[in-house]
């Protein structure tokens, strides 16, 4: 009667939950929903990988007049996610990430560091290379604006454009920051009063970096010439920058504010850069030299006829902070159009991280360190974080206690709880649950029939692990990481929520065949969702992701896209590695604030564990 009256009580929360399951997705229209099987088509792998271009994606090279900060790492997982994504989907992908090296910034941090510059720069280029193998960033290309193939191929483009009659010397001047390494017209310039000192200055209105009035002898690029071409591609290529809201800033700094573009500097004032070639008298401009590094890492001048695309260029997505925004999207396509080279595919703009709503800055000591927070939490839940929480459009606020929330909500108390409850039981072997799942047929199996609630609810579970990866890829395709890894954490918060409903632990216990024939078909529905998230999670969280597939006992050759498929794979459940027994060696373990409260509570259940180690111990 207990049991009857169990599983009554199941089938009506069942029935409440299974109406959540069921209803629509918010976030993806109804013409969209019957394209998803098209979008998982075209991420299929299809032709010869080898046959086609690379897909190539970069990162903005960091300036090395400062230590890196959240935002770097936010730039670089970005593009990493792509490139993994890409490597998931079988396609040979280039990442290129590295460091801003030239300019009067550095020139001046290295003097107040009492440095010689490439000194200066050797130092801080290594702790940005540094964050990028802590951060797992599965880069091609680590590149330096000081590396000799750079220095080589800036000079051969500043050749092509002397050559075209596209630079000209002139006597320059205008208000300059050196914040900015870059001229403003004065109808983009402020007063600006400095909250700490109260001093008044004329500044940026765009950064509210200081600028100064200078005169000088430099040559400029005619980029006003390039004025039509650049609003023709705008108009034909509305989607080019993305989010598409920051286009409308860049159409109108082409319409109102584009002049020609001083390109070089007075040795005198700026020694450190690449000399101008025949002019040493003059350094080329920062931007022009730093703007290349994406082509010079293609390849670039060393392209043959019809071989360009062997390097990856154009690139199919550079990701970069909003505020270099101008000098990517108008700049950057001015210069190429110059010389008749393709633009790149698309620009993805992202929003900066602040802290307590408060832009980062080093003068107010809020800025947060990568390097601490990925020793403190670990490079994946980091990763997952600033992807989780993270801005494209507007602005994310970092704060450790939601990163904290997150981690438990969606990691610890969701895949990572998931999995053990999976894995860890004795009651139930997931290797022969996959395995008789895969044998199964409806003519042999038991009379008695499973519950209708039951029934229908495995179907719409069925059909939301059928459509993760279509949907994962359609998004992956709208360049929209964060609605992606959220699709993903979704599933295993609903497919804990079904393993607590179902209650397979008392269904394998039962007498009655229909039960355990229920059960395993729960199992093998919650295993296979396992599988195919985590197979999904690879770009997001290579490390974890791969320890999830490995406590499965998915083989290295079965984690592809392809794979992201219900019954595709009748070969795993047999763990790789060991799936752990306690808490703390958990695919997902409690973080150190949260066994320090455990500790804490506990030690009096323990004989004479004093210390965290020794409670560590004691639990295994």
């Amino acid at each position: 009667m207990a049991m009857e009256y169990a599983k009554a009580a199941s089938a009506r929360r069942l029935l409440r939950w299974q109406s959540a399951l069921t209803r629509p997705r918010s976030w993806v229209c109804s013409s969209c929903r019957n394209n998803l099987a098209v979008a998982s088509q075209c991420f299929s792998s299809g032709s010869s990988p080898a046959a086609r271009k690379p897909y190539y994606i970069t990162t903005p090279i960091f300036y090395v007049n400062a230590a890196p900060h959240l935002g770097h790492m936010y730039s670089m997982v970005l593009a990493d996610v792509f490139k993994r994504w890409q490597t998931l989907l079988g396609n040979r992908a280039i990442l290129c990430t590295g460091t801003d090296e030239h300019g009067m910034k550095v020139q001046q941090a290295a003097a107040n560091h009492g440095m010689e510059p490439k000194q200066f720069c050797d130092e801080n280029a290594e702790r940005f290379e540094e964050l990028a193998q802590l951060s797992r960033i599965d880069y091609d290309r680590f590149i330096r604006t000081t590396d000799p193939d750079h220095v080589q191929a800036v000079e051969y483009f500043w050749s092509l454009l002397r050559d075209k009659g596209l630079i000209y010397e002139t006597k320059h001047q205008g208000w300059y920051s050196v914040s900015d390494e870059c001229f403003y017209p004065e109808s983009q310039l402020v007063k600006h009063v400095e909250p700490f000192t109260g001093a008044v200055y004329m500044a940026s209105a765009e950064t509210k970096n200081k600028v100064e009035w200078v005169e000088e002898k430099n040559y400029c690029f005619r980029m006003t010439a390039l004025k039509d071409r650049l609003l023709d591609f705008y108009e034909k290529n509305p989607g080019w920058v993305e989010p598409a809201y920051r286009m409308n800033e860049v159409v109108d700094w082409v319409k109102n504010h584009l002049s020609d573009l001083s390109i070089s500097r007075p040795f005198q004032r700026l020694s450190w850069g690449i000399p101008v070639p025949d002019d040493p008298n003059q350094t080329i401009y920062v931007w022009v030299d730093a703007l290349i590094n994406y082509i010079t890492a293609a390849g670039f001048p060393a392209w043959t006829p019809g071989e360009r695309q062997k390097g990856g260029w154009p690139a199919d997505v550079q990701v970069i902070g909003k505020d270099i925004l101008r000098f990517h999207c108008v700049y950057w396509p001015a210069l190429l159009m110059a010389l008749d080279m393709p633009l790149p595919k698309k620009m993805l703009i992202h929003s900066h991280w602040t802290l307590n709503k408060k832009k980062m800055s080093k003068s107010l000591g809020n800025v947060v360190n990568p390097l601490y927070a990925i020793n403190r939490w670990g490079a994946d839940t980091v990763r997952f974080y600033l992807l989780f929480e993270g801005g494209i459009a507007d602005d994310a606020d970092y704060n450790n206690d939601t990163l904290v929330t997150k981690y438990k909500k969606y990691l610890q108390w969701g895949f990572g709880n998931l999995l053990g409850r999976l894995t860890r039981p004795k009651l139930w072997n997931v290797q022969q649950i996959v395995a008789s799942s895969f044998s199964f047929s409806e003519d042999t199996a038991p009379r008695t029939q499973m519950s209708d609630v039951l029934k229908q609810t495995m179907a719409g579970f069925e059909e939301a692990l059928g459509s993760l990866a279509p949907t994962v890829a359609w998004l992956m395709d709208q360049h929209n990481p964060v609605a992606s890894i959220r699709e993903i954490m979704q599933i295993g918060g609903q497919l804990n929520e079904f393993l607590t409903q179902t209650q397979p632990w008392s269904l394998v216990k039962s007498e009655t065949p229909a039960d355990k024939v229920a059960a395993e078909k729960v199992l093998f529905l919650v295993a296979e969702g396992l599988r195919i998230s985590g197979i999904l999670l690879q770009p997001f969280l290579p490390d974890k992701s791969a320890r999830m597939l490995d406590i499965l006992g998915v083989s290295e050759d079965k984690r592809t896209f392809d794979h992201a498929v219900l019954r595709c794979d009748p070969s795993y459940g047999a763990p790789i590695v060991d799936p752990g027994r306690t808490r703390t060696d958990a695919l997902f373990p409690p973080l150190i604030e949260d066994m320090d409260v455990e500790f804490s509570g506990s030690v009096k259940n323990r004989k004479k564990a004093t210390t965290k180690q020794e409670i560590l111990q004691t639990e295994n």
